[in-house]
């Protein structure tokens, strides 16, 4: 919701995949929240410490979803109900709908109802959000085409 610890843990994660993968130049790859109460700030310190531990750099300031979002993005990927209901509204048309998904449709390894916010719990839920994010983030990567040359 406030784009400081779900959602950009997911842009971090699937950033780094995506140049592991040496596909850097195929993605336009960001982070929104549905809400601007956090807009400008760094990501959570406790969802940094963890992902610094597994290896990412973490950078990126919040912002907040604003309805070009669905016009300028392929694909909009919401942590939870609320979210993919808030993201949702901001085309009343209805005609980019297609273009929003919920991150867990991307789940392998892994059954979820939902990206859980970890941050008003304990510390294992940032470490169990990453868990779901890379599971999510390696398949969602393996499910966008590689561009051709």
């Amino acid at each position: 919701m406030g784009n400081i610890c779900r959602s950009p843990a997911a842009e971090i994660v699937f950033r780094k995949m995506v140049k592991d993968a040496g596909r850097e130049d195929e993605f336009e790859i960001d982070s929104a929240g549905t809400i601007g109460f956090h807009k400008g700030n760094p990501p959570d310190l406790r969802m940094t410490d963890h992902l610094a531990k597994r290896g990412y750099a973490v950078e990126g300031k919040s912002r907040q979803l604003v309805a070009g979002d669905l016009s300028e993005f392929d694909l909009l990927l919401t942590m939870d109900e609320e979210n993919l209901a808030d993201t949702l509204g901001l085309d009343s048309s209805g005609e980019l709908h297609h273009k929003v998904k919920s991150f867990v449709d991307f789940l392998r390894e892994n059954e979820a109802p939902r990206i859980p916010d970890p941050y008003y719990g304990g510390d294992s839920g940032f470490a169990q959000v990453i868990d779901l994010l890379e599971d999510g983030c390696a398949a969602l990567l393996e499910s966008l085409p590689a561009a051709q040359d």
